[in-house]
This record gives C-alpha cells, structure tokens and sequence, in this order.
C-alpha cells in the first residue's frame, strides 16, 4: 500500500525534489553569476542564497517543483535528467521572475518566511531583477545547442505570454465587480498551468519523446498546475502562516478574486451575497471581518468546491500519465509530486 507523497516504485516526494534542487542549484548558480552585479545581488537573496547584504544565508529557496517535472518528464520518455538540465533551470527562472513580479503587484511583503525582494531592495530595483531572470532563462535555453532548442524556446515564449495574460487577468479582477467563475478558471490556468504545463512539455522534448508524448506530458502539466492553484487559493485563505510564511487571510486582506472567493461571490446563496457587501466595501476590513469572510466562503459551499476540483483535476492528471506509454520509476514519480502539490500545507 502507497501513502500520499511515496509510491513503491519510486522515491519519495522528498527525496525527488531534493535531487532537483541539487542538479539545479548547481547549474543555477553559475547562470545567475552572468547576470549584472545588482541584478545577481536581488537575484540571490530571492533564492535565499545570502541576505540582503549578500552574506550567505541558512535560507532556503523554493520547493523546486517546476524543475523536477521538467527533469522527470525527460526521463518519462527515455531520455536522461541531465539532458534537460538547461531547460529545467530556465523554467526555475521564469517562475521566480513571475514571483518578484506578483509580490510587487500584490503588494506582498513576506514569501518564504523573509521579506520579499521589493520590501528589501524597493519597487523599481525588484522589477529589474525579475525581468532579468526572465532574459536569462532564454539565454539558458538558447545557449543549450539542442536540436530542440528553438522549439523549446518558442514553446516557453508562449507560455510566458499567456501567464502574463492570466497575471493582468488577476490584476483587472481587483476592480471588477462582476468576475466570473469561468474567466477565473482561464486567468488561473494561465498563471499557474500554463508553465508547469510547459514544463512537462520541455522535459519531453530535451527528453526525446514523441509528439504524442510531449502532448500528454504537457496536458498532464497543466490540469496539475490548475489544481495547484485551487490548492494554493485554498491556503491563501486557511492556510497557517507558520507554514506558509504569508499573514493569515492574506488573500482576503486584500481582497483577491481567488477561485474559491469567486466562486462564493457567484454562487447566488446568502453567504456569497454577504461576503460581496464585505469585499465590495470601501473602508479596509477589520480582522473580525477577514474572520467572517471567511466562514462565508466556507458556508457558500466554496471551501468544499474548490478541494473537489482540485481532486478532480488531480485524477486527470493522473489519468495523461498513463497515456504516456511509459512505466518507468519517472513517471510514478511525476504521479508522486502531483499528489504532494495537490495536498500540501504550503
């Protein structure tokens, strides 16, 4: 018998993502010492290399889900992780400069449990970096020699170009009072599924795998990366911020139009009618009323909603797995994260 996160034919969750963040780190580190000296500066203290002095930090930085998928798909399909090292690091690059950016637009202040890089170094200076980051991780690609390369390039083009869709998408919803629940589900898919999609999909393709392959890899990707996000709007309201490092009711504070908040406001019950007197409010909420709001997308059937989507997305993803043709340890590992990432605490 398997429990979440471990499967009889593979590692551990824990186990791949530390083998990730090993092959990673190491080709990471000397791709973001090309970057300009301030650039590289900001750039390393949002990997929690060292502290905002460039002392070396005890830090950690992310779970290095992104890469993981990217390395094991190229293995799903017969090809080797070191092959797709290059384009595991650019994907690694493209999301931290998704995350530089979204604490700016968000307004966030703490990620990982420290502040984050616009807190630390100022608006205008983090908006640099990120786009750096965002330069470098083309530069990685193309810089690979693969026969793929521009097609991985373009691939990840793409991609980017429709997370930024989803970010602005995010970003419009703040002052809309009419957001729907399908327009969130697109804004959602591409700020989150969109590239963990693409990053199935360059493994594949650094990896040697059919169209076929890379197809069911990337949709595979995808359906796991829209979960995510239901998993990840789900903390932003409950989650423990000792686990999370965000303040509690962080996206409610705010008022962020999250997937399960959306899907409160659009449910026609009382609750979603009280919660959209809360968020449609002028004045600030007080913590009573981030208490209340709460209960409310709870009470809508919201809370319960969003888990079973993530559920349901869960065994599709699950489901392209099998169709990948494949029976390798990578792929019951892939299935391994996909749970880890849909019942997590952070």
């Amino acid at each position: 018998m398997t429990t979440v996160g471990v499967t009889a034919h593979g590692r551990s969750a824990r186990e791949v993502l530390a083998w990730s963040r090993e092959l990673v780190e190491a080709a990471l580190r000397p791709a973001a010492d090309t970057l300009p000296a301030s650039m590289r500066h900001i750039a390393g203290y949002h990997f929690g290399w060292w502290d905002e002095h460039g002392h070396p930090a005890a830090t950690g930085g992310g779970k290095a889900m992104r890469p993981a998928l990217v390395l094991l798909s190229a293995e799903a399909v017969g090809g080797s992780a070191a092959a797709a090292l290059r384009p595991a690091v650019a994907v690694e690059l493209a999301h931290d400069f998704s995350l530089i950016h979204d604490d700016v637009m968000d307004g966030d202040r703490v990620r990982r449990h420290r502040p984050t890089a616009w807190a630390v170094f100022g608006v205008s200076p983090a908006i640099l970096a990120g786009d750096a980051l965002l330069t470098l991780a083309f530069e990685v690609l193309a810089a690979s020699g693969h026969p793929v390369a521009a097609e991985a390039t373009r691939t990840l083009g793409t991609s980017i170009q429709e997370l930024l869709e989803g970010q602005s998408a995010d970003v419009a919803f703040e002052d809309r009072q009419d957001v729907e629940l399908a327009e969130c589900l697109d804004m959602a898919m591409g700020k989150t599924g969109t590239l963990l999609g693409c990053a199935c999909g360059l493994g594949a393709l650094f990896g040697g795998g059919s169209p076929e392959q890379v197809e069911h890899l990337r949709a595979f990707g995808k359906d796991l990366g829209l979960a995510f996000q239901f998993v990840d709007d789900l903390l932003g309201i409950w989650g423990d911020p000792m686990v999370t490092g965000k303040p509690v009711y962080s996206d409610l504070r705010s008022r962020k139009k999250s997937l399960p908040v959306v899907a409160a406001l659009t449910s026609n019950t009382p609750a979603g009618r009280e919660l959209a007197g809360l968020y449609h409010r002028e004045q600030p909420l007080s913590d009573a009323d981030l208490v209340r709001a709460a209960e409310l997308v709870d009470a809508a059937g919201a809370r319960s909603w969003s888990q079973d989507q993530a559920d349901e997305l869960l065994a599709r993803a699950l489901q392209r797995l099998e169709l990948v043709g494949s029976v390798s340890r990578s792929v019951a590992e892939l299935g391994t994260l996909a749970r880890l990432a849909t019942r997590r605490d952070h």
